[in-house]
């Protein structure tokens, strides 16, 4: 329990800090004040003011902000402070404060997968048969561990991708594989067999395979090659994620595998127990989530806010004050129904994972 909790507040931390600190050291460079940033919501518990900046942890652990000088169009400010005024700036600049919390996330994520890639290598799936699935196609056709695929139906196979691609074009037609064994090439024709299973979004696909898996071959890389598989994978995670959330709302993928605060803490202590790195992936990953999650155009998130600043730049004006206080109200509605359902979501699972358990 003690190490769920350990990591939990230390995965939420680095979240929210690196979001808070996009906004603030975008805000700063921008020349507008900043009177706290804090690490949390509601009572001051602890922290130190340098300049005009309190810096500080809050009581409620479930986030952060920045408090700018005139962020909201009701702040009072005083002739010497106008300069540093949020709202006097540009709207070009405050596009700019308010997209830098979400990509300081993607930040985040990619120095992660940067520093993992540079540090571990990469493993690349290589066209020399790892194993052969007991009963397969394969098997059928005296196909072995240690097999290299030279081609496929007459087309040249350099890579794994290459198999994967050319075995599903065939379909349920019969493939012809060019396989170098021992220093011997054979020949041999399999029927691929239809499988249904689940993809990476949790949706049954079919598709025909012939029971062989690839051999993964380590490769140690510098850190030219380390940042460049590091914003690949970032890349492939905004893709999933953005995905996946889609899925969620157009009803292909149940809104019940969404997970809140408990199911988050739940996974914080499990990766923790594994280890540095496998925590470390886990933020990534979340990160990215929390970054893109704060795009969505609800108004109390950045996404709301750019949203009202896009509208701001095409209209020269600023939408009227009461428009964006019900558009915030509504949006703060929406979000704590959203918390609610995910919160509910975490209760039902430890319920029946409970239940499950006996």
């Amino acid at each position: 329990m003690l190490t769920t909790i350990l990591a939990f507040a230390f995965v939420l931390g680095t979240l929210v800090f690196f979001h808070e600190l996009g906004h603030f050291l975008v805000a700063r460079a921008c020349g507008v004040g900043v009177d706290v940033f804090s690490l949390g919501f509601g009572p001051r518990i602890l922290g130190w003011k340098r300049g005009r900046t309190d810096y500080r942890i809050s009581a409620v652990p479930l986030g952060g902000y920045v408090k700018m000088v005139g962020e909201d169009p009701g702040d009072e400010v005083n002739e010497a402070d106008a300069s540093e005024s949020y709202t006097q700036k540009p709207v070009g600049v405050r596009i700019a404060i308010a997209f830098a919390g979400p990509f300081f996330n993607l930040v985040l994520a990619a120095l992660i997968f940067i520093v993992f890639a540079t540090t571990s290598g990469k493993y690349i799936l290589t066209p020399v048969i790892a194993g052969v699935s007991e009963g397969s196609p394969a098997a059928a056709s005296d196909i072995t561990e240690g097999d290299r695929v030279l081609s496929i139906n007459g087309g040249k196979v350099t890579s794994w991708e290459d198999v994967q691609n050319l075995i599903t074009k065939s379909g349920a037609d019969p493939v012809t594989l060019e396989l170098s064994r021992n220093g011997e090439t054979r020949t041999v024709t399999v029927v691929p067999q239809e499988v249904t299973e689940l993809n990476i979004y949790g949706e049954e696909i079919t598709r025909h395979v012939v029971g062989i898996r690839a051999t993964a071959e380590h490769q140690p890389i510098g850190l030219l090659e380390g940042v460049t598989e590091g914003i690949k994978d970032t890349a492939y995670w905004c893709k999933l994620t953005v995905v996946i959330l889609g899925k969620i709302i157009t009803g292909d993928i149940s809104p019940k595998t969404l997970g809140g605060p408990i199911k988050i803490a739940e996974l914080s202590g499990d990766y923790a127990e594994q280890g540095p790195m496998a925590l470390s992936i886990f933020i990534a990953v979340l990160s990215i989530n929390l970054g893109i999650i704060n795009l969505f155009p609800i108004p109390v998130l950045d996404g709301g806010h750019l949203v009202f600043y896009l509208i701001e730049a095409v209209r020269r004006k600023p939408l009227a004050l009461r428009t964006r206080e019900l558009a915030q109200q509504v949006g703060l509605v929406l979000l704590m129904l959203l918390m609610a359902f995910v919160i509910f979501n975490d209760i039902v699972g430890i319920v029946t994972n409970r239940a499950a358990g006996g």
